[in-house]
């Protein structure tokens, strides 16, 4: 069944008054409970609904996102609210989704696609690379891409090649796209309302190992906090995040290697040794602003990432912190990241991705002064 669309001059048109209208339905049938435990992908599937209530220009599609749900189950149910004309299955044609989504956009809508997964974005890469990322550029301004292409990423799910590429480095390296990475499962619904408002095309980069983990939100504070920040003009976009607090050293990570920096960071407190762990969050924009002011004040930093460590984001950012930050290191700058090797085999991938022990022995070589 092709989907019904809404021209560009009619979605205009009707929006504003539709968006209230919806908003308020919304609102109204929002369940008050409070804090309550969730995971990771029923905040982005939160998010995700919230976003289409709120306006009726945002679609999803992508392959089996529809009746499935998706092979993650992050868009389940929204078929079923919202219609088939609103979340839909694709063709197995990567570059087909993201080729209509570009049409969509530039005609009034706000797509959200699903790549499934990380390494089946590469047959689009020449549509995202050419046209997503400079479209607002060659048309000098005046036509936007207001899309989000969200790819489940890294490893750490036993997969296989193709499955668990960490492939943030080729979006982050291309000029003219956003590339948000969440961690926690508040930062999901947070990072992902901010991504579908953006006017500008997103790369949203999702750790397929967190979808599962769980978490204590107000999904109701969540809102209210976008809604304030809609309101205000404001937002989190761009911002790392200090994720644990400490003194002697700084761990920078992200997206799926978050959480392993805390548990490093927790492993060394028992051995006497305070490291803070910031969560970077957005790779494009970068916070320059908040990961240096944490090393200047440590003066020694690690950076984790799962993906390969040459020419990779972990290498920009120690560039990045080097050039900023010279002269209060008392150490180079060390980098705990995946081997440059193709994906390992399900049985081998704990010896590939970073590891608390890994993490402690690069600390311990941050020549400290007996």
């Amino acid at each position: 069944m092709s989907p019904t669309l809404t021209t560009s001059s009619e979605a205009n048109g009707n929006v504003s008054a539709a968006t209230a209208r919806a908003a308020a339905t919304a609102a109204a049938k929002a369940e008050q409970t409070g804090p309550q435990t969730i995971t990771l992908a029923k905040a982005l599937n939160t998010a995700m609904a919230d976003a289409m209530h709120a306006d009726p220009s945002v679609l999803v599609f992508g392959e089996d996102v529809g009746m499935l749900g998706g092979v993650f189950r992050i868009t389940d149910g929204l078929t079923k609210t919202f219609g088939k004309s609103r979340c839909f299955d694709t063709p197995l044609a990567e570059s087909g989704i993201v080729g209509m989504a570009v049409g969509m956009a530039m005609n009034g809508m706000r797509p959200v696609i699903e790549m499934q997964f990380d390494a089946f974005a590469y047959p689009a890469f020449e549509q995202i690379v050419s046209h997503v990322a400079k479209m607002h550029n060659r048309t000098k301004g005046t036509v936007k891409l207001p899309m989000v292409i969200r790819v489940p990423y890294a490893g750490g799910i036993g997969g296989v090649e193709h499955h668990c590429d960490s492939s943030e480095a080729y979006y982050a390296h291309t000029a003219g796209l956003k590339v948000f990475t969440p961690a926690t499962v508040a930062d999901g619904y947070r990072m992902l309302r901010e991504a579908i408002d953006s006017d500008d095309p997103v790369m949203f980069m999702e750790p397929k190992k967190l979808y599962w983990s769980k978490d204590q939100v107000d999904l109701d504070a969540l809102r209210a906090e976008h809604a304030e920040n809609t309101e205000r003009g404001t937002s989190s976009e761009g911002r790392a995040a200090v994720a644990r607090p400490g003194t002697d050293a700084t761990l920078i990570a992200y997206g799926p290697s978050v959480p392993t920096a805390l548990a490093a960071a927790a492993a060394a407190a028992e051995e006497g040794r305070s490291l803070e762990v910031i969560d970077v969050r957005s790779l494009v924009p970068f916070d320059d602003e908040t990961i240096c002011a944490s090393v200047r004040k440590t003066g020694r930093a690690v950076v984790i990432a799962e993906a390969h460590g040459f020419a990779s984001v972990a290498s920009e950012i120690v560039a990045r912190v080097q050039e900023r930050c010279f002269h209060h290191l008392a150490a180079p700058i060390r980098r705990v990241t995946g081997f440059d090797v193709p994906y390992p085999a399900p049985k081998l991938e704990h010896y590939y991705l970073p590891g608390v022990d890994r993490i402690l022995d690069a600390v311990d070589d941050l020549q400290w002064e007996d």
